[in-house]
């Protein structure tokens, strides 16, 4: 019998309980998350209903007292940007005087920050005592347990119930229609760019994908979208009429702009307008580089715009110093000032194209060395030509205890194949960054992207280092 299962409850706090008898400690906690299935770390995954089971979900969350029925949540899927359009949507909310949820995936350094509330994770001690409370509901449904990313999501809105938010915003973890976050009724729905990622579940065309983050839609609940290809924005459109879905898109729709400004003092700096009849941004400065954040930052506007429709109390202007407050890990983040190193949780062929243009236009540098790492079901040629495209040097290597991540001799041997240059490789973040920094003056920038994971690794490295 599981540990929990044998303890009495006897006190509600943080949205889990206590017993007579500590039921596991933080440690041995994770320990018991951890073991249970986690397709974020295998490298092949069947998708389809038996593997993402939205009913499996739907047993634990009822063995939970069903919170995502007491929930107000803004859900958001899309290929790339929805950790930083959450988060931008979250800062504006909370600065509004409201408590925001935010629930994200994967985490950089810690677990614990795919579970926050106004800003900050949740506690060791309130994630413990949720696992406790987990694994009784867990442990009743042998046949067919939950997985990681289910429990973890479960978790999360037994969280933000307890703690009384007031909405929650939450991102999908993978596409959209079998996705664990897709039981949720939202108020809205938003959807980033949507560009090839994850093909071998999800399809290998922008249709196929588009169709699978549109199933997030529903009836007379309503979405917006940044601007998409034709092609997504063609499946998006048909879907969002055979759901009964008002769509709506941020540069058609929705009066949306943006310009790239640059001066002396300031450096580069995007700014964007957004305008409907109930709000008006004028030239607002998007806190986060590159255009394609300021694309983001108009879809966070724009839900922001939705839910003041809906009775949420909103100030534009309070909400303006909400958004620039916006701090993101992991997305052009410089960890270090000499050498100057960048990390940057640039996952696919889009996500890496839109990084070097950032780059260029807010970070100089002399020369940049790239060291680079992915997982192995990734579009790695699509990813090859854009590292060719803006690398200077280019350094392979792998995220540790990552099964899914591709072999830097294999990255290495593709790169070759469609730049016709030579990268150096090491199965080593510690050996790749040495490398990488002998190879650069003061003038020239070291950036770690291809992976959240190998990020994460990095700035943990930096942290001892530094400490």
């Amino acid at each position: 019998m599981a540990i929990a299962s044998a303890t009495r409850r006897v006190k509600r706090n943080g949205g889990g309980v206590q017993s007579k008898r500590a039921a596991r400690t933080y440690s041995s906690a994770l320990k018991y998350l951890f073991s249970q299935t986690d397709y974020e770390q295998m490298v092949r995954v069947r998708y389809n209903s038996d593997t993402f089971s939205l009913d499996r979900m739907r047993r634990l969350l009822r063995g939970l007292g069903d919170p995502q029925k007491k929930l107000r949540t803004v859900h958001i899927a899309g290929t790339k940007g929805k950790g930083s359009t959450a988060t931008m949507l979250a800062e504006m909310l909370k600065a509004c005087g409201h408590r925001v949820g935010l629930y994200t995936s994967p985490h950089i350094v810690d677990v614990r920050e795919r579970i926050m509330i106004n800003g900050d994770k949740i506690t060791q001690a309130a994630l413990c005592r949720l696992i406790c409370r987990a694994e009784t509901s867990i442990e009743k449904m042998k046949d067919d347990k939950p997985t990681f990313f289910e429990i973890f999501t479960a978790m999360a809105f037994v969280y933000f119930v307890a703690e009384k938010v007031d909405i929650a915003v939450v991102e999908t973890g993978l596409g959209g229609r079998l996705d664990s976050t897709n039981v949720l009724k939202p108020d809205v729905c938003g959807l980033t760019s949507i560009s090839l990622d994850h093909t071998s579940q999800l399809g290998d065309s922008i249709a196929k994908i588009a169709g699978e983050k549109a199933g997030i839609f529903k009836e007379n609940t309503p979405a917006v979208s940044v601007p998409q290809t034709p092609e997504a924005e063609r499946v998006l459109k048909r879907i969002a009429k055979q759901t009964g879905t008002p769509l709506m898109f941020t540069g058609k729709d929705i009066d949306f702009s943006l310009r790239v400004e640059s001066s002396r003092t300031g450096g580069c700096m995007t700014r964007i307008c957004l305008t409907t009849p109930s709000s008006q941004f004028e030239h607002l400065p998007v806190p986060l580089a590159g255009e394609h954040q300021a694309v983001n930052c108009g879809l966070a506007l724009a839900l922001l715009d939705q839910l003041k429709g809906q009775g949420i109390k909103i100030d534009d202007e309070t909400a303006k110093r909400g958004l620039a407050n916006v701090y993101i890990p992991g997305r052009m983040e410089m960890i270090n000032a000499d050498p100057r190193i960048l990390v940057d949780g640039a996952h696919n062929a889009a996500s890496i194209r839109a990084l070097m243009r950032a780059l260029g236009q807010h970070v100089p540098y002399d020369s940049l060395v790239l060291i680079f790492g992915c997982a192995a079901d990734k579009d790695i040629p699509g990813m090859m030509k854009q590292l060719a495209a803006g690398a200077d040097k280019v350094v392979f290597t792998q995220a540790k205890n990552s099964p899914r991540a591709a072999k830097p001799k294999d990255l290495a041997a593709v790169y070759d194949e469609v730049s016709g240059r030579q990268a150096q490789i090491t199965d080593s973040l510690t050996e790749a960054m040495r490398i990488g920094i002998n190879a650069v003056s003061r003038e020239d920038l070291v950036c770690v992207t291809g992976s959240f994971y190998l990020v994460g690794e990095a700035k943990e490295m930096l942290r001892k280092i530094n400490k």
